[in-house]
């Protein structure tokens, strides 16, 4: 593993452990679940008259087999919205488009192959609507891609993130692109996405969760940075970068959250303890954002720390 690139896990784990934090966090409680974990959340959004929350709900010993729930809030935990849909998806994720919602996810499924066994896929999809229960699926990406994430720009077109992997791209890497509208969203216009370079290290991977415009037209972007040690433990931290679109080149990569961080809690298997799946980021006025993950794939929580796209 190179260890003297700019972006290097451990050259960015060290950085980041030099500094001292004393950020709030918490666990965050989900109610109307028993016996199920709820772990790579969105971040609260607003859809239709509710702000909710999107969640992955699995069995803790069960492996691509999630639904994605909504969870209202509480005085005291998030509690699962009865009547709201259920959708066949991992690790959901929230974006407003002028007057509705679009939400996405991964759906997994499987795929029978000429030795007839059963091989597992997946994909990133989009749905649309005004409310919960007017969602509905418009858009797929390519197979074997997750983290596909947009954001409207100020001058009437979306930026795109996407995470190509295997071949040349390794475990993933990040493209971007722009298109038109929502429409415009598939298999052969996501391909087309150009690669950042350099975003990370030799035999390291990584995603964007989430895109914010920033006053300067640049892209503010939340995403996750990982490698896996030589005892095949995971490591997943918190990380963000500036992007500008127009000279295609990224500002080098910050850490903003490790699993330390956060509350110590529960995992899905010991390899997973060092994993934060960043979902979403709520900014506020007061220079400070709230940052929504998931933990150790068994578990999501929130942490309140300086915004990182603060703009002076």
């Amino acid at each position: 593993m190179e260890q003297n690139h700019t972006n290097c896990c451990l050259n960015l784990l060290e950085e980041f452990n030099s500094k001292e934090f004393s950020y709030e966090s918490e666990i965050l409680e989900f109610a109307g679940i028993e016996n199920l974990d709820v772990y790579n959340i969105s971040h609260p959004f607003k859809i239709g008259n509710k702000t909710v929350i999107a969640g992955r709900v699995e069995k803790r010993n069960e492996w691509a087999k999630s639904n994605v729930f909504f969870f209202e809030k509480t005085s005291y935990s998030w509690k699962v919205i009865e009547d709201a849909p259920v959708l066949n998806l991992e690790d959901a994720f929230a974006t407003s488009l002028t007057d509705e919602t679009i939400l996405g996810g991964v759906e997994v499924y499987t795929i029978n192959n000429k030795f007839n066994s059963n091989e597992i896929g997946y994909r990133t999809v989009f749905y649309r609507g005004n409310d919960l229960n007017s969602l509905e699926k418009f858009a797929c990406g390519p197979d074997r891609m997750k983290d596909i994430r947009i954001v409207p720009l100020s001058n009437g077109k979306i930026s795109v993130c996407t995470r190509p992997q295997g071949g040349v791209h390794g475990r993933g890497q990040i493209g971007s692109l722009e298109i038109h509208r929502v429409e415009e969203i598939n298999e052969e216009n996501i391909l087309k996405a150009k690669i950042i370079d350099e975003l990370f290290a030799f035999g390291q991977w990584g995603g964007a969760n989430e895109l914010h415009v920033l006053k300067d037209g640049k892209i503010g972007v939340l995403g996750h940075i990982a490698y896996e040690d030589e005892n095949y433990n995971k490591h997943y931290y918190a990380m963000t970068f500036v992007y500008d679109p127009i000279t295609h080149e990224a500002s080098p990569i910050k850490l903003l959250a490790t699993r330390k961080n956060f509350p110590k809690g529960y995992a899905k298997m010991p390899q997973l303890e060092d994993v934060v799946f960043p979902g979403g980021l709520v900014r506020h006025k007061n220079g400070y954002a709230t940052l929504y993950a998931g933990l150790s794939d068994a578990q999501a929580g929130c942490i309140t720390l300086p915004d990182p796209f603060q703009e002076l």
